[in-house]
């Protein structure tokens, strides 16, 4: 599948300008059938991961939707809902910041939605939505959403970004909209593939890291910073990718069992790697191929954006709470 996701995208020379741009280029996918992706845990979870990076290394943009839309077919799957409309595209919709948050009520045989959802990716363009509420009960609860319905009103104000600016990642308001339920309340988070996906996120942030690099990899002069700085970034990304196929091999022996001290890790793995990969680079190339490249340059400014789904130090916390719980048997070598 990544051979023929390689092959079957093309780019355009001045990127995808907008979202809708890039919902565009994910219907092309979706109609190719080209986001039937290997699910987490079935034995071709590297495959899963590969495409992802062939995706993220072409358009982080288009990767931002394709990653979510892709993610919520294998939710689906995963919690049994009812097979998707052929055709449809879909967003997973997750961000629970405090001052967005969208609750659900059972009405008769409707699940009725109300409030804001924030930083939804590709809501101007999308047909459909994966995302999370709360019930009655104080429960977290999935709900699936036809996104072209009175009472979705897509709100296009405040995005502001540079980086991952085509996404157009605004806020959604739902008043009395209809929605479905997927899985029961607070499976979203406790089912096994939850960190199996966040691991794909990794993967995401590897496939454009790779691409920066080999900009390095083909600088023309035989100079010893240039290759001090590539010898740099092939290690920090044989790391990574090292980490990631045996991650995948890992998952796919133990798809039922939790995986979040794993996935913590690998996560904390690749955003090193991919800040390191973007230092290198950009001390070894200066500021050419940030000025006259554009393919580099959208990469560049949009990886920063994409590696900040990791909490940086919230996140390497929970990693630390952990490891501090592992058994010395599991670290030795």
């Amino acid at each position: 599948m990544n051979r023929v996701l390689t092959a079957t995208l093309q780019r355009p020379a001045a990127g995808y300008p907008d979202a809708a741009a890039l919902h565009q280029a994910l219907q092309a996918l979706v109609a190719d059938g080209l986001d039937r992706l290997a699910l987490p845990g079935s034995g071709r979870t590297l495959e899963r991961w590969r495409c992802l990076a062939v995706v993220a290394g072409q358009d982080l943009g288009l990767c931002k939707f394709y990653e979510g839309h892709t993610d919520a077919l294998a939710i689906m799957a995963e919690l049994a809902a009812p097979k998707v409309a052929v055709g449809s595209t879909w967003g997973t919709w997750a961000a629970e910041p405090p001052n967005a948050r969208v609750t659900v009520k059972r009405d008769g045989d409707r699940y009725v939605l109300n409030g804001r959802k924030a930083w939804c990716s590709g809501a101007g363009q999308l047909s459909h939505a994966l995302l999370t509420a709360w019930d009655e009960h104080g429960q977290q609860q999935l709900v699936a959403v036809a996104l072209r319905q009175p009472g979705v009103t897509v709100v296009n104000e405040g995005w502001q970004a540079v980086g991952m600016g085509a996404t157009a990642s605004i806020q959604v308001q739902f008043d009395d909209a209809e929605g479905t339920r997927v899985g029961g309340p607070g499976e979203y988070l406790e089912r096994p593939g939850f960190w199996q996906g966040a691991i794909g996120i990794a993967a995401c942030w590897y496939g454009a890291a790779q691409q920066l690099a080999q900009r390095l990899q083909a600088y023309p002069r035989d100079e010893p910073h240039a290759r001090a700085h590539l010898g740099a970034v092939d290690s920090a990304l044989f790391a990574l990718r090292t980490v990631l196929r045996q991650t995948a091999a890992s998952v796919d022996a133990a798809p039922d069992e939790s995986c979040e001290y794993l996935a913590r890790r690998v996560r904390a793995v690749a955003e090193h790697a991919c800040e390191q990969t973007l230092i290198h680079v950009g001390h070894a190339l200066g500021a050419g191929p940030y000025c006259l490249d554009a393919h580099f340059a959208r990469l560049a400014a949009d990886l920063p954006v994409f590696l900040r789904q990791s909490h940086a130090e919230r996140d390497l916390a929970q990693l630390g709470a952990l490891a501090s719980q592992a058994s010395i048997s599991e670290l030795n070598l």
